[in-house]
């Protein structure tokens, strides 16, 4: 599977850190770049038959609709796509107006995440997000009327502009909606952002992990109630609607990364990422270069990650891969981690898989790095 990071955004949001730029200056520049990242890297990829072409960002659906064709047609140079191949593109609501939606539909798009976030105007303006509240809802509308029913959308919770009450009209809407996948998130103060320096001042309160945990396990019992299936500490969707290219992410499939900032994964022990600066990654694909620096995973960096990734699912941590990939050392660590945590009901183990009941999720990564080995 493949990822393309396309690192625009019109605005910088209050709570974000990921890697992009406001200016579109060098837009054509970059598409290039990336175009021959993708011929200088097409023999990465064990299987060129691909399940999963995943647009992130930033903010895919900046760029036109012609652009995203000419960097699928560029990927299917060298790949193939799989018959019912799952292709999604990251969109903001501001962007699916009726001629973006009317052209997309005749591409390969089959799949669209709308960063929506709230459907509440004083939860988006301190979001600083580009739009309105009435945009969330009529873009998933709109979406669906030109034929996009394979739709996730993301939601924030635990905002100190929000309460339970709004929570609770946000998850009604969204049900109202028919949108078969939710992907949600607390809201959490990066380093960096606008948001660190408001609450540094005083401007605004910090968010109450009490509150978030209240919303999270309201958010989850409201949406299974709904006919939802929690199937990720922070994803949910109705049966057939889980998303094919995070669940590869997190059952260690190998994908390509594309673009600045993008990561990569040969699904064994060898991970890359791109220089997270668009005029450094310009100039070395301008030189047929790669951007990229990579590591070797050791042992205990592909254990912790096993027990990080799997604890955070509804699969849980295949306890004969663990066997079969590690020694007897990180076994025997691991054997002696797990039983008291066993024996108080924070793991369990279903099927040979070792899991976090769901009434403990909202802690699943401070349980999961418990077991790390360091």
């Amino acid at each position: 599977m493949m990822y393309i990071h396309i690192p625009f955004c019109k605005q910088k949001c209050s709570y974000c850190n990921f890697h992009f730029s406001t200016s579109l200056n060098f837009k054509d520049e970059m598409l290039r770049a990336m175009k021959t990242e993708i011929l200088l890297r097409k023999d990465e990829l064990q299987n060129k038959n691909l399940k999963s072409l995943y647009f992130g960002g930033g903010t895919p659906s900046i760029l036109s609709v012609d652009e995203i064709s000419s960097l699928i047609d560029e990927v299917l140079k060298y790949f193939s796509f799989e018959k019912d191949i799952e292709v999604t593109l990251e969109a903001n609501p501001d962007d699916l107006d009726k001629n973006f939606l009317k052209q997309l539909a005749g591409t390969p798009v089959n799949r669209l995440s709308i960063g929506t976030q709230s459907f509440f105007e004083e939860d988006l303006k301190l979001m600083n997000r580009a739009h309105s509240a009435s945009e969330a809802e009529s873009s998933i509308k709109r979406a669906q009327d030109f034929g996009f029913e394979n739709l996730s959308i993301d939601l924030i919770y635990g905002s100190p502009t929000s309460n339970l009450e709004i929570w609770k009209e946000n998850l009604n809407k969204t049900i109202a909606l028919e949108v078969p996948h939710i992907s949600s998130y607390a809201l959490t103060v990066e380093p960096k952002t606008a948001l660190e320096n408001w609450i540094s001042k005083g401007k605004i309160k910090s968010p109450k992990e009490e509150e978030q945990n209240k919303e999270f396990y309201y958010l989850s019992d409201f949406l299974k109630d709904n006919g939802f299936e929690h199937y990720e500490v922070s994803n949910f969707a109705k049966p057939g609607f889980y998303s094919r290219h995070n669940s590869a992410y997190w059952k260690y499939q190998e994908y390509l990364g594309i673009g600045p900032s993008a990561h990569s994964y040969n699904g064994f022990d060898v991970r890359s990422w791109n220089v997270a600066n668009n005029q450094q990654y310009i100039k070395k694909l301008n030189d047929k270069l790669l951007a990229k620096e990579e590591e070797i995973l050791s042992k205990e960096d592909q254990f912790n990650e096993m027990i990080m990734i799997g604890l955070r699912t509804i699969w849980g941590v295949d306890l004969e891969s663990l066997k079969n990939k590690f020694s007897d050392r990180e076994l025997e660590h691991f054997q002696a981690e797990i039983k008291p945590k066993i024996e108080d009901g924070i793991l369990l183990i279903e099927n040979d898989h070792l899991k976090i009941p769901e009434k403990h999720w909202f802690m699943a990564d401070g349980i999961a790095s418990d077991l790390f080995i360091v």
